[in-house]
């Protein structure tokens, strides 16, 4: 196992900064339990299956049952551009320009007048071109199709899960984010490319972890991306020392069954936080299924998982920060 997806919220306000909700943890705890029953059984598979289940349980509840399809279409924008990834991994020069052109192109997609589109353009922004990124620590496209049909049937799953639930009135309108341009969106393409060549360069087992972590902080706000990307860093600290301390009990596996349905509740219940706090959770499921079959190499891994993380993060900064005050300092100058 590579890598697991996750799915960026494409807003970036929340009325509180860590935002438990209840009802979320429940609809998700229903979502996970299939994944929880195999992983009692199998543990490899039940925590795949997790992993497939997590993108649909943090989306969360949509109001009306019609909105509800939106679940399904998750799935689909997180599993295919993965496989997508995997794909033109296996040559270098592709991979790279793929990643810059799809960011590019998505923010193009972003601008347009037609607001269907232009919030297509910002979901392929925040989530494919992300799972792009992740797609490309698969060698084996097979690996990325299987992990692909699982998020889509968890998508599946969880839709007709939330058919028999009660509609609701819908909430009040997201605050906007920031615009997505074109400038930012050659600035993201660079920063996933820029982590994809020297991923593919430094010849690294898991060339996506970097690339994903850039994508996935990046965002047009300062401010926003400022607090992804500590985010991103103590979730990966907090969930990866999580999965070290379960897996080094060498647990029974309705432990670990027990674990999933924890954690894919709990990414459901956290979804509307402000803080970024969704990588936890699917850093402490792509821990035990590397070190599930070999706990002794807790520490190789704990290292590498930091330093790529670490890295992803800086190349999101020279791009998402650094650059644009850069360029505001020129043009001030003149």
């Amino acid at each position: 196992m590579r890598d697991a997806p996750e799915h960026p919220e494409p807003g970036e306000t929340a009325a509180r900064r860590l935002d438990w909700q209840w009802r979320a943890a429940a609809v998700g705890a229903v979502d996970a339990a299939p994944a929880a029953v195999v992983t009692a059984v199998a543990v490899p598979s039940g925590v795949a299956l997790a992993v497939g289940v997590l993108p649909a349980a943090i989306l969360g509840l949509p109001p009306t049952r019609r909105a509800r399809a939106a679940l399904v279409l998750v799935g689909i924008l997180t599993g295919l551009p993965m496989v997508l990834g995997s794909l033109v991994a296996g040559t270098p020069l592709l991979a790279i320009a793929v990643v810059f052109a799809l960011a590019v192109g998505a923010a193009a997609l972003a601008q347009t007048t037609v607001a269907k589109r232009r919030d297509l353009g910002r979901v392929l922004s925040t989530l494919s071109v992300p799972l792009v990124g992740v797609g490309l620590s698969y060698d084996d496209p097979a690996t990325a199709i299987r992990l692909a049909l699982l998020m889509i049937g968890g998508s599946v799953f969880a839709y007709v899960v939330s058919l028999p639930l009660p509609e609701r009135a819908a909430d009040a309108p997201a605050q906007a984010g920031t615009a997505i341009t074109l400038g930012y969106g050659v600035r993201l393409g660079a920063a996933g490319a820029t982590a994809a060549a020297i991923g593919f360069a430094l010849d690294l087992e898991h060339v996506g972890w970097a690339c994903a972590a850039a994508l996935l902080v990046m965002r047009p706000d300062t401010e926003a991306q400022v607090t992804r990307m500590a985010g991103r860093v103590a979730s990966m600290l907090v969930g990866g020392t999580a999965a070290v301390l379960v897996v080094g009990t060498t647990p029974s596996p309705w432990v670990y069954g027990v674990a999933v349905l924890a954690v894919v509740a709990a990414a459901a219940a956290t979804h509307g936080s402000r803080w970024y706090v969704t990588s936890t959770f699917t850093t402490f499921l792509v821990f035990v299924l590397l070190l599930y079959s070999d706990p002794g190499q807790a520490g190789y891994r704990f290292t590498e998982r930091l330093s790529e993380t670490v890295l992803g993060v800086a190349i999101a900064f020279v791009f998402g920060i650094a650059v644009p005050a850069l360029g505001r300092r020129t043009r001030s100058s003149h």
